[in-house]
């Protein structure tokens, strides 16, 4: 059965799974007059926090990670594609992660939110989960549920490296940002 996570709480991944998908689903909001282009990205974090080259850092312009660990999502440019499931899905085969490697940071960025006037506020459902990619079981799940009605860009969980086992924390960090501010936070 799946852990539904709260902001802020940390889960171990249970010993011996070694492929997850981190899946990352919203629902636009109808009549803003624009479609909802939400991109997920992946910042492979070293122990400074930073990513140890640019080829960590996973998106729709860098599929995968240079230790092929990562596999990032195809490119939703509606938010409607998805019915109710997914919206985009990174792959991660954690044997795999750089052991320079201490921790995966997952966000989400509204492409062009200045021109088309867009904020989280005006997308609901927002979660991230993470499923076992063997049985497709989801694990664990976080829904967002403040209304970051300024907010364009989150930080909604992460996978880290403590004491020789991963675990995922759900984070829910929103920011009045950019992808460029995370490239640049992270490099």
């Amino acid at each position: 059965m799946a852990i539904n996570l709260t902001k802020g709480q940390r889960v171990s991944l249970e010993k011996g799974l070694q492929k997850i998908t981190v899946g990352l689903g919203w629902d636009p909001n109808e009549g803003t007059g624009h479609d909802f282009d939400l991109d997920a990205s992946a910042f492979m974090l070293g122990a400074n926090e930073k990513i140890p080259q640019d080829e960590y850092f996973v998106f729709y312009n860098n599929m995968y990670s240079p230790d092929g660990a990562v596999e990032g999502a195809e490119d939703d440019l509606t938010g409607g594609n998805s019915d109710g499931g997914d919206d985009e899905e990174i792959k991660v085969d954690l044997p795999k992660v750089s052991t320079d490697i201490q921790e995966i940071v997952f966000v989400v960025t509204i492409h062009e939110y200045e021109v088309r006037k867009q904020n989280f506020g005006q997308v609901r459902n927002s979660y991230i989960r993470i499923v076992n990619a063997e049985t497709n079981e989801e694990i664990m799940k976080y829904e967002l549920d403040e209304d970051y009605s300024t907010e364009t860009a989150i930080e909604f969980g992460r996978l880290y490296r403590r004491g020789g086992e991963w675990k995922f924390e759900a984070m829910g960090k929103g920011f009045e940002k950019d992808l460029g501010y995370f490239v640049n936070k992270y490099n």
